[in-house]
């Protein structure tokens, strides 16, 4: 089901196999078949959490989702001797280009069968539909940036994924390199446990810091919630803004997502620090429960049996009992980096996880290349234990950009 408002011919650069059709998605019935088509693809597998239905729903309607107020995007299911077989969605960020002056379009929401030709014929498409936009890269799996799904899992499909990161199945690497595409750039994900004491020196500097600086953390307040969110964006759309692959949100795509997160947010771990001198914060952290033992209880729906929610019910269930969870972010304004307030935070946040009775988590991404970050998290006693692949294919066109 194409978001533009004069759909797109899409023709392929390679041969593809009487058996296989790719065909855009038009029908709002197709579009059922093209969310459900993942479930399927993970049906009895014991690592994949499902996603809960109602949000994939939400997540690929232009009515609300608030980055199809500017992106563009194509759905594709694949089918072999009648029956689904794959699908992806070619998509374009016009602020993503903007921002860094490029003609880059993306796959995404990518899941297939085991079969080279079925992955080539759908990332064709997805390269065509770029291609008739004048665009002459595209990198993914992307749905449709960084700031939502990205990365690949190719290092550590063995383990359970954490709240708001991507599964795959392991083969996944093997069709999209078979399809032409070379690694990009490597995201990694890292392991830390609460329960093992912070390096003596690490919690000494970090004391010292704040107490040189005049260093103040509190947590998020809740009651103020709005104000609380106009200041995270401000920090988060400054602190990631020379970073590879970063787009900064529109007010309504980070009040959308502060929106979806405010039931999860655990105020304790959601933390500001201040300098001395400062009115405003200069920096945050925010660590997430890890609501995917909840997801994986409601088994992707919140479903009722008579009057009682079944599937939510199992949600909150959960919920009380999860011992872990995900740093998301963690930024620093221009002007306050180097000076140790990323310390400070991650010791508070450790602290603050464990007088809660959480063992741990994942703290996650960082790209492969930022030594500096890398290296703290190191010095912290993290374990680098996941690798998320990002892949690029250049194309050949010579067709205008659309606006």
């Amino acid at each position: 089901m194409s978001t533009d408002s004069q759909r797109v011919a899409v023709s392929f650069s390679a041969a593809v196999p009487n058996d296989i059709a790719v065909t855009p998605v038009r029908t709002a019935d197709e579009k059922k078949l093209f969310i459900q088509f993942q479930y399927d693809m993970y049906k009895g597998h014991t690592l994949f959490v499902p996603p809960l239905l109602l949000e994939r729903e939400d997540f690929l309607n232009p009515k609300k989702n608030p980055w199809f107020d500017h992106g563009r995007v194509e759905f594709f299911l694949a089918r072999k001797a009648g029956q689904i077989v794959g699908r992806v969605a070619a998509s374009e960020d016009p602020r993503y280009n903007e921002f860094h002056g490029t003609r880059v379009g993306a796959f995404g929401l990518f899941e297939c069968i085991d079969d080279v030709n079925v992955a080539r014929a759908l990332l064709d498409a997805a390269n065509a539909w770029c291609r008739s936009r004048g665009l002459t890269q595209v990198m993914g799996p992307a749905s449709f940036n960084s700031n939502q799904e990205f990365g690949l899992l190719v290092e550590g499909t063995e383990l359970p994924p954490y709240l708001m990161m991507p599964y795959n199945h392991g083969y996944y690497a093997k069709l999209i390199e078979g399809a032409g595409f070379a690694k990009a750039k490597d995201l990694w994900a890292w392991e830390i446990d609460v329960r093992k004491p912070v390096p003596e020196k690490i919690e000494r500097v970090a004391e010292k810091i704040r107490a040189r600086e005049g260093v103040l953390v509190r947590q998020a307040n809740m009651k103020d919630f709005a104000n609380e969110v106009r200041m995270i964006k401000e920090i988060y759309n400054q602190a990631w803004e020379k970073n590879w692959g970063f787009v900064p949100m529109t007010d309504r795509e980070f009040d959308q997502m502060a929106k979806d997160l405010k039931m999860i947010v655990e105020p304790s771990l959601a933390l500001f620090a201040y300098v001395k001198g400062e009115t405003l914060p200069v920096a945050f952290s925010l660590t997430l429960p890890d609501m995917n033992h909840a997801f994986k209880a409601a088994n992707g729906r919140l479903t009722r049996f008579g009057f009682l929610p079944v599937g939510l019910s199992k949600l909150l269930w959960a919920k009380s009992r999860i011992k872990s969870g995900r740093l998301v972010i963690l930024g620093t304004r221009p002007g306050f980096r180097k000076r140790g307030l990323d310390s400070i935070l991650m010791l508070d946040t450790v602290n603050n996880a464990r007088k809660l009775g959480w063992w741990g988590g994942e703290i996650g991404w960082t790209l492969e290349d930022n030594d500096m970050v890398n290296r703290a998290i190191e010095l912290f006693g993290c374990k680098k234990y996941k690798t998320y692949r990002v892949y690029e294919k250049q194309l050949v066109t010579d067709v205008p950009m659309k606006n």
